[in-house]
């Protein structure tokens, strides 16, 4: 294989680890690092932040010493990083292998930027290997697994992208460079037209500079499997504006097909330049209301089209004229090129003949910056109370305009001579890879719809003498050791007939872009509906192993709560009669006590249940003697953990609170009531037998 298309490999396999190591790094800011809505969303974005900050360095680093050595060390720190986190080390050492990963990462695309002028096509095949790879996972991440599959599975990833990465450095370096090549080398950022004396534009910028805002839609929307999933199971009669279990598979394989189609074949470019911008736009505004499936078609195509768009030899106006100029000369050198080429790579990192490379290096640096800057102010206004619906958008836009400003004129797509010194653009794949690329990824997107069949519909059963109840804070499925650890969640709620979840994460980039609601759903055999609080797809969830009839929801007032918050309700079938069930997680407004929404709950639970027995519970963040408390036995419902009483949830390895709550309707009674000890989240699940009369 040309040392071309080994760089575009190598570019593919660092981008899936690099996501990997991300899918850890986030969500280890706010479990380990700090404590989401505890800790100052200001410090955990100034700690996200600093990562990135330091990684401006990079390109410095890069021209001084080399592209080619820094991004081989910076290579090998990512995939010990990488393997070393599928250990599960969980604690600190998890939060600081991530920031180590994460830092190589950053360096280790400084230096690839120096050297590889045309990365659409990794980047591209990266973001759609590594969605495709979370598919076919269920959206639970090798590092989160492990045993033999994870390390297996790994140990052949992480290989390959080092040895992908060996042999380019060995390519690059392997032809002596000729005397006279050597001597006339001319660097790539100073190829200047031999009448005007101007200097060329540097080539590659444009794509490098998008590649972290590619990151951030692909990852948060176009290509986000656990999205693919929370969107299938939407749109039913009796559950407006709810999610119930359905396979996201097949229309997520469309998604992998419309954006590596977009990418890797070029639409006519008057065409694609208002096509692809307008695209993505549109799919980024749709998210935001909360139409995923066309969001995130729309999305993936159109993130897909605006990367190739950036596919230009040079980025700027007068790239065809100096590119012309500068032809004849590189077609007198071709043969000596050849050599000088391989050894050019290194003169794109290091002193005077490194400036295009640092040029792209910056662009690198910079995108994820913006990366970084967009996840956090995404993120952190669920604490700080602010909308956030404009980062997506702005994100879109900001890729929408690099795009439709790039030249028009696309690089070759055949092998070019290229001017003594410079790095090599190479050529696109061929017809025959790309094809072959994009008819594999779409059929494995699309086998993950066979390897994961969400839980069937419970069947109607006869009427039951009691019901054994939960209710549980899943924290999104990180424990207090920051591990996605779902098992031991199930192991705490198994055996539960009715199970209401609070913090239900099914797909928010920040924790790493996981369907912990199906995910956990798929251990207990369990169907479930979802209902959004936060956004789209976070909220609160309930599961039955009786029949779910019918569904309502109802958005709660903020009152200065910077969090979302709903009160969902779902009938249940008990073989003949109904019980009503309330899920919610209140949101208290910053020093004070929900006393409002307790009561826009309270009142909510009484008009759903209509008459009929009633379970409501969650984590209502109010105390027993708080006002909050007493909106729900003034509406005359009974505090079902009474005879268990002080029981405290929070936190759950030193439980000092008791916030986590169920109420029945009058003539329910409750017994056997717990709280069970895990650290599987920062809260106790609170379980119980309800007697029905």
């Amino acid at each position: 294989m040309r040392h071309r298309h080994l760089s575009t490999l190598a570019l593919a396999l660092g981008i899936a680890i690099l996501l990997d190591v991300l899918r850890v790094w986030l969500p280890s800011i706010i479990t380990l690092f700090g404590q989401a809505a505890e800790t100052p969303a200001e410090l955990l974005g100034a700690f996200a932040l600093g990562w990135f900050l330091l990684a401006l360095a990079a390109p410095t680093l890069v021209r001084r010493i080399g592209a080619g050595p820094v991004g081989l060390v910076a290579a090998g720190v990512l995939a010990v990083a990488r393997l070393a986190l599928t250990a599960q080390p969980g604690g600190p050492a998890q939060l600081w292998l991530a920031c180590a990963g994460l830092l190589a990462g950053l360096v280790w695309l400084a230096a690839v930027a120096a050297s590889v002028p045309r990365p659409v096509a990794g980047l591209a095949l990266g973001l759609a290997g590594n969605a495709v790879g979370h598919a076919l996972l269920g959206t639970e991440d090798l590092v989160w697994r492990g045993g033999v599959l994870a390390w297996s599975l790994s140990a052949l990833l992480v290989p390959a992208f080092l040895a992908a990465s060996v042999a380019v450095r060995r390519e690059r370096t392997a032809a002596p460079v000729r005397g006279d090549a050597a001597r006339t080398a001319v660097p790539a950022a100073d190829v200047a037209d031999g009448d005007a004396g101007r200097r060329m534009p540097t080539s590659g910028r444009r794509a490098w500079l998008l590649c972290g805002p590619a990151l951030l839609l692909a990852g948060q929307v176009a290509l986000a499997p656990a999205l693919w999933s929370a969107a299938a199971g939407t749109g039913s009669p009796d559950f407006p504006g709810l999610a119930r279990p359905g396979n996201g598979a097949l229309p997520g394989a469309l998604a992998v097909l419309l954006f590596l189609a977009a990418a890797l074949f070029r639409a006519p470019a008057g065409v694609a330049r208002v096509l692809w911008p307008l695209a993505l736009l549109t799919g980024s505004v749709l998210f935001v209301t909360g139409l995923l499936v066309p969001a995130y078609l729309l999305t993936a195509a159109g993130l897909g089209g605006c990367l190739a768009l950036t596919d230009t030899t040079y980025d700027g106006p007068a790239a065809a004229d100096e590119r012309a100029a500068a032809e004849p000369r590189a077609a007198a050198t071709d043969e000596r090129g050849a050599a000088v080429d391989r050894a050019g790579d290194d003169a794109a990192g290091r002193g005077d003949d490194g400036r295009a490379g640092a040029r792209r290096g910056w662009a690198a640096v910079l995108g994820m910056l913006v990366f970084a800057v967009a996840t956090v102010a995404y993120y952190a206004a669920y604490d700080l109370g602010y909308p956030n619906g404009w980062v997506p958008v702005a994100t879109a836009v900001l890729v929408a305009l690099v795009a439709s400003t790039a030249p028009l004129r696309p690089a070759p797509t055949s092998p070019a001579p290229t001017s003594p010194g410079a790095a090599s653009p190479g050529p696109v794949l061929p017809a025959t890879v790309r094809v072959a690329a994009l008819a594999g990824l779409t059929a494995l997107a699309g086998l993950a719809a066979a390897l994961h069949v969400p839980p069937a519909q419970a069947r109607a059963t006869t009427p039951p003498a009691a019901v054994r109840v939960a209710a549980y804070n899943i924290r999104m499925g990180f424990g207090l050791d920051g591990r996605l650890d779902l098992d031991a969640v199930a192991r705490v709620l198994r055996g539960a007939d009715v199970v209401l979840l609070s913090e239900v994460d099914r797909g928010w980039w920040l924790n790493g872009g996981h369907d912990t609601l199906a995910l956990l759903a798929g251990r207990l055999g369990m169907p479930y509906v979802f209902a959004p609080a936060a956004d789209p797809v976070w909220g609160d969830a309930v599961l039955s192993r009786f029949p779910m009839r019918s569904g309502q929801t109802r958005r709660l007032t903020a009152h200065g709560a910077p969090t979302g918050a709903q009160a969902l309700g779902v009938t249940l079938d008990l073989g003949g009669r109904e019980l009503a069930v309330v899920a919610t997680h209140l949101q208290p407004p910053p020093g004070r006590d929900p006393v409002e929404q307790a009561g826009e709950v309270a009142a909510f639970a009484g008009r759903y249940a209509n008459g009929r027995p009633l379970v409501l519970g969650g984590d209502l963040n109010t105390e027993p003697d708080d006002p909050a408390f007493a909106e729900f036995t003034r509406a005359g419902l009974v505090d079902a953990l009474a005879p268990a009483r002080p029981l405290r949830t929070s936190p759950a390895d030193d439980p000092r609170t008791q916030i986590d709550h169920v109420f029945v309707s009058p003539g329910l009674t409750a017994n056997e009531v717990r709280a069970p000890r895990t650290e599987a989240s920062d809260h106790l699940p609170v379980t119980l037998t309800v007697t029905l009369p």
